[in-house]
């Protein structure tokens, strides 16, 4: 199946939808948005690494940053932190380079390492479209924490990819439903910065018509 420049989520929701079905379906279908302490920090931690203008070279590698990536095989599109190109035999050519260079994305966290796939999933589905747009085999990437200043490679396994399709394809349904999944409380809850969007304890306990019925009674 091919989607259609119109069908194309955003990459980035890949993560939010591993953590939670219910936020992304806020962010990415309702469009709600709150900032917490946690969530600024992200952002300006990312503002300062995309930068689609600070190219280098160190020796044998070439090193991009906010890098605009698609594709319309798993309907997704966003952007890498950073892709460095390896010099390497069994590479692809780059414009304005000699030689062969091996693609290798990295995606950049404020945080530590997470016991969860979801930075991995988001950073396998980078390279997936790298791959398709690219024409060529991507194994590995890395992920760098910000809070340990430590990179932590990723391998793009058979399992990981077909999570990272099987994952699109249940948030490509929702999508085409516009429905929002019902809460499912957890500890997760009280880092979410759309916890007062959610209502993770009100809505478990009262359906959100019965809800609505009630406010509207309490404004009369």
């Amino acid at each position: 199946m091919m989607y259609s420049e119109e069908e194309l989520l955003s990459l980035s929701g890949i993560q939010h939808f591993r953590f939670c079905r219910r936020q992304w379906a806020l962010i990415h279908l309702e469009q709600q948005w709150q900032e917490n302490e946690r969530t600024a920090d992200g952002r300006l931690f990312h503002e300062h690494v995309h930068d689609p203008f600070d190219q280098e070279s160190r020796g044998d590698c070439i090193i991009t940053r906010g890098v605009n990536v698609f594709s319309f095989t798993l309907g997704v599109s966003g952007q890498c932190d950073v892709v460095e190109y390896h010099r390497a035999e069994d590479g692809i050519p780059l414009k304005r380079h000699k030689g062969f260079w091996q693609p290798y994305p990295v995606e950049y966290k404020r945080g530590k390492s997470r016991e969860d796939s979801a930075d991995a999933l988001q950073l396998c589905a980078q390279a997936m479209c790298l791959e398709e747009m690219l024409c060529c085999d991507i194994p590995e990437g890395a992920l760098f924490y910000g809070e340990t200043h430590r990179r932590t490679p990723v391998t793009f396994s058979s399992a990981l990819r077909q999570e990272v399709r099987e994952s699109l394809a249940q948030m490509h349904a929702l999508f085409r439903r516009g429905q929002t999944p019902k809460v499912k409380p957890s500890k997760s809850c009280n880092a979410c910065s759309l916890k007062s969007l959610c209502l993770p304890t009100l809505m478990q306990s009262v359906p959100v018509s019965e809800y609505l019925r009630q406010a509207m009674e309490e404004t009369r």
